[in-house]
């Protein structure tokens, strides 16, 4: 008896030490099973949502495109031996002429843009009148320009704009003139050469607006007695309108930093904000200087963009 009691003590003592190691053995609970759900269906989400196949494009865009830009806007408030310094914008109030040369600048610039609008509109609504191989014909004529060098088109306009050019001669043919007029090396010279160069920028998106607008809305109009002038008034021009204004902002942006045209056409005699940044870097190396008109340019650029969302939302909101 005293033998099968040891023995029965002894095997519940074996089973419970059994349990205990068979408790201490066993993996942990997974306490946090919940929390690592919960991560991996943040991890899914993130990825999912597709933010996280944007992050390699963000650095790209920022090391490629901001950090570049950053640190030239930088150069204008540091200086090796003076440290954070407005030297350079002080410099450039005691010396007017880089003022000049912006006004200059946004001058040629509006005249520019006006005139590419004043051209590029008609073109583009006539062009949407068209139809079969002279649209075809027309559109080929207006893309073909982006396919040559911006060099090119430029030099070609001193053929045709020289003394000897067939704009001189046809004036003379014509009476209209006994002396050859001096359209290069000044601003009338530059102004028709950014005109021409930039005008396929205004043009195509502008057609492509023009293209979608629904002619059964146009028809429907007539056929409520509104005259052509009033559905073109009324519907027509307000529905191209924000391609219109979108296209001249972008006509605006690039005379502001054009460089090739004004350079040759001008011949030196036209200053422009571009062939100055030029001067400053590559004929005196005062990066600082050319940092601050590259500011004061961005910061007007920004001025114009604000003031035409400003006028685009009023508009949108109608």
């Amino acid at each position: 008896m005293l033998a099968d009691s040891q023995s029965d003590t002894l095997n519940e003592s074996y089973a419970n030490i059994s349990r205990s190691s068979a408790h201490e053995m066993a993996p942990p609970p997974h306490k946090n099973e919940g929390e690592l759900a919960t991560s991996r269906s943040c991890g899914s989400g993130f990825i999912t949502s597709g933010f996280g196949f944007l992050i390699p494009l963000l650095v790209l865009i920022v090391v490629a495109f901001d950090a570049p830009i950053g640190y030239m806007l930088s150069l204008a408030f540091w200086d090796n031996t003076k440290g954070f310094t407005f030297q350079s914008y002080e410099s450039l109030l005691e010396a007017p002429i880089y003022l000049r040369v912006l006004a200059n600048t946004l001058g040629i610039s509006v005249i520019v843009t006006f005139a590419n609008v004043a051209i590029g509109y008609p073109l583009a609504h006539w062009m949407r009148s068209l139809s079969g191989r002279a649209k075809i014909i027309v559109i080929a004529l207006v893309v073909l320009p982006f396919w040559v060098s911006v060099l090119v088109r430029t030099y070609a306009w001193i053929v045709i704009l020289g003394n000897d050019g067939l704009v001189n001669r046809t004036l003379q043919w014509l009476g209209l003139t006994h002396t050859p007029v001096q359209f290069l090396y000044n601003a009338i010279g530059v102004t028709i050469g950014m005109t021409a160069v930039l005008l396929p920028l205004l043009v195509l998106p502008l057609y492509a607006a023009m293209v979608r607008i629904d002619d059964r809305l146009l028809r429907a109009a007539a056929s409520l007695g509104a005259p052509p002038r009033m559905i073109f008034w009324k519907i027509y021009f307000p529905l191209t309108m924000p391609t219109l204004a979108a296209c001249a902002l972008l006509v605006f942006m690039f005379c502001l930093g054009f460089y090739i045209t004004p350079a040759i056409l001008g011949g030196g005699r036209v200053s422009m904000i571009a062939n100055v940044l030029d001067m400053l870097i590559n004929q005196f190396p005062n990066w600082a200087q050319a940092s601050a008109i590259s500011t004061i340019l961005l910061v007007v650029m920004l001025l114009i963009f604000a003031a035409y969302r400003r006028v685009d939302q009023k508009v949108s909101a109608k």
